[in-house]
C-alpha cells in the first residue's frame, strides 16, 4: 500500500489518480496509523516551505516519517515535497526541513532573463543510472511549477536535472530509499507515469 501523506498542502487527488491509473493500491491519509502500515510513502506539496513543515509538525507526522524512512521504506517527495527532504528552506524566514538530504532550498537565480516561477516542460537530463528511470529514453520531458530549488547539495545525491535560465535545476535526487522529484510526475504524461510506476515497483 502506497500512502500519499495528507498534511493539508498538495495536489493529493492528482497523484492518487495517477497511481490508480497505473494499477497501484494507494490512499490519501494524514493518520499516523496509516503511514505506519504503508509499504511506500509519497510526500506531495504545493505552497510555501515553512507552512508545509509547520503543518507536518502540528500533525505530529515528522517522527513517523523519520521512523519509516530509517526502516527502509521508500519515500518520494514531489515538488515542495522534494524540497522538504533537505536540511533548510529560505522561503520567507529560514525553516528547518526534514534533513534527509544535505543541502538548502533557495529562490531560483537564473543567469538569463526568464520568468520566475519556472512553469513548463523541460528536458530531464539523467546523469546517474537509477531504477526510478527504467524505461525512459534520452528525450524525456517533465513538467515543472516552482520558484525555489535545492542548492549546496552533494553531487552524489543528484540523479537528474533540467536546464532553465542558464542554470541547472535539480530535477531528481536520491539517497538510499529516499527520492525527490522537483517536477510533477503526475502532470508529466507517460514519462511521469513511468517514474511513478518505477517507484511503486521498488523492492523494499
Amino acid at each position: 500500500m502506497i500512502t500519499i501523506i495528507d498534511y493539508g498542502m498538495g495536489n493529493l487527488k492528482s497523484v492518487y489518480n495517477a497511481l490508480v491509473k497505473i494499477g497501484f493500491n494507494c490512499r490519501i491519509s494524514g493518520e499516523i496509523k496509516d503511514i505506519e502500515k504503508s509499504d511506500k510513502l509519497i510526500l506531495p506539496g504545493v505552497g510555501a516551505f515553512k507552512d508545509a513543515m509547520d503543518n507536518l509538525e502540528k500533525m505530529n507526522l515528522i517522527p513517523i516519517i523519520n521512523k519509516k524512512v530509517n526502516e527502509g521504506c521508500p519515500l518520494l517527495g514531489i515538488c515542495l515535497g522534494m524540497q522538504m527532504l533537505f536540511e533548510e528552506g529560505y522561503e520567507g524566514q529560514p525553516r528547518k526541513g526534514l534533513g534527509f538530504i544535505e543541502g538548502e532550498v533557495k529562490l531560483i537565480e537564473p543567469n538569463e532573463e526568464v520568468k520566475i516561477p519556472h512553469i513548463g516542460w523541460n528536458r530531464l537530463e539523467i546523469i546517474k543510472k537509477s531504477k526510478i528511470f527504467n524505461g525512459l529514453n534520452e528525450e524525456s520531458f517533465v513538467y515543472y511549477v516552482h520558484s525555489f530549488m535545492s542548492t549546496n547539495m552533494s553531487e552524489d545525491n543528484l540523479i537528474a536535472y533540467s536546464e532553465y535560465g542558464g542554470i541547472n535545476i535539480p530535477g531528481m535526487v536520491n539517497k538510499r530509499n529516499i527520492y525527490g522529484a522537483q517536477f510533477h510526475p503526475e502532470k508529466s504524461g507517460e514519462v511521469g507515469l513511468r517514474i511513478l510506476k518505477n517507484f511503486g515497483e521498488l523492492i523494499v
